[in-house]
């Protein structure tokens, strides 16, 4: 008997099923058509508190950066795949997110149902990705075979595939910018993106927020010191979960800083208008891996800080800082960082501080949430006649920087 499948079946392998990007992701699927159902694993961590409304089929339990607790727990999960095969079997595409889940994705398409397309998703380059060891070529060697068997593979910064993918693992197929922003959903009661910030109690002159995963012990370590520097001045406003900063040392240090502030975990999208609202600039200065990850990426808070007309403060020379330097929406920072940083938040003016505002307002909303990027790719997913074409970005006709809101394009792939 022929194999059943549905046009609009899709299975999406995630590494946490209740995290923010996967809710977002299941959302833009179904919002063009995909009737999703996620295969996934919880993590106890951000947004923890979801339940999802979509079908879904948890595989068991993971942690961040334990990568052989994950081994374990992706061998855990092949009896499940086993017992949900009737969803694996019904699906025409599979969507993975992660090496270890696109492994989980490719055993499932090899026992039950080879017709499948496969998405691969790249949203960070972990450390392990570009260490030099033995463990960082296997993983690599691995990730090189998975991706020979993959449709399209997806990232949300072009200096990923830039630096990683096309240089070091010389991955000559499709690729599709999907930058990581909002879903629709978060622009329910949004207030105009030139409201002038709500300031907090005190008379603190600059309020910068850091906002989602708080991470990176030297990117704290900047900031705690920029707090003793400018104590009178600016008021440092941390909310989220903690990942590779410990809580212990965050909390005691800023038990002895009154201008840092901890205001626990929030909902997302729900409580980003309170956070947002609240604050004169976003901190998007990463030093948690400056040789390739924190160099390349185009973080989340960007997005949400953009949405709400906030500028963001960052590294100069990284794919961010260039990208918000060429837009004229942010500020951005060379060595030595104190010194440069310090220096802005004692002279910046008012004037200057609104036309950047000024600037970052007047960016249409797509720059910031996704549309028609989030239809491409389920186009290429779904449609037998797009996938036969090679993604491209406006970023490939020229120099490799591309403008915030620069939407991914189609073109087909020479004959």
């Amino acid at each position: 008997m022929g194999q059943l499948t549905d046009s609009r079946a899709l299975v999406f392998f995630t590494p946490d099923i209740t995290e923010t990007n996967t809710v977002k992701r299941v959302q833009e699927f179904v919002d063009n058509g995909f009737a999703p159902v996620v295969f996934g694993f919880r993590r106890g961590r951000y947004n923890a508190h979801y339940r999802p409304q979509w079908p879904h089929v948890v595989l068991g339990a993971t942690r961040d950066a334990r990568y052989w607790h994950r081994l374990r727990a992706l061998v855990g999960a092949v009896p499940r795949l086993f017992a949900n095969r009737r969803h694996l079997r019904a699906a025409t595409v599979y969507y993975a997110r992660n090496v270890d889940q696109l492994a989980l994705a490719l055993l499932a398409r090899r026992l039950f149902n080879r017709r499948a397309a496969v998405g691969y998703e790249v949203l960070d380059i972990q450390p392990l990705f570009v260490a030099t060891g033995w463990q960082g070529a296997l993983l690599r060697w691995f990730e090189r075979r998975c991706l020979r068997r993959i449709r399209v593979l997806v990232v949300s910064s072009p200096a990923f595939y830039k630096n990683f993918y096309l240089a070091r693992q010389r991955y000559a197929g499709e690729w599709f910018l999907l930058e990581n922003k909002l879903h629709g959903s978060a622009l329910v009661h949004l207030p105009p993106r030139d409201a002038p910030p709500q300031r907090p109690a005190g008379d603190y002159r600059w309020v910068i927020g850091y906002f989602g995963l708080i991470r990176g012990e030297a990117t704290f370590a900047l900031m705690l010191r920029l707090a003793r520097r400018l104590r009178r001045r600016v008021l440092f406003r941390f909310a989220g979960i903690f990942t590779t900063v410990r809580e212990p040392q965050f909390r005691a240090a800023l038990e002895r800083q009154p201008n840092m502030i901890y205001e626990g975990e929030y909902a997302n999208p729900e409580g980003l208008a309170a956070l947002y609202s609240g604050v004169d600039f976003v901190w998007a200065l990463d030093l948690e891996n400056t040789d390739d990850n924190s160099r390349w990426l185009r973080p989340n808070r960007f997005y949400e800080a953009g949405v709400f007309g906030v500028p963001c403060l960052a590294v100069r020379g990284f794919e961010f800082g260039d990208m918000i330097e060429q837009a004229g929406v942010g500020w951005t920072f060379g060595e030595p960082l104190d010194e440069s940083l310090v220096r802005f938040l004692e002279t910046l003016t008012d004037a200057e501080y609104l036309e950047k505002r000024r600037r970052l307002a007047a960016m249409p909303i797509g720059a910031f949430v996704a549309g028609e990027d989030a239809a491409a790719l389920c186009a290429i997913l779904g449609d037998s006649e797009i996938a036969r074409m090679t993604v491209v970005h406006p970023a490939d006709m020229g120099p490799d920087r591309s403008r915030p809101g620069d939407a991914a394009y189609l073109r087909r792939r020479p004959s």
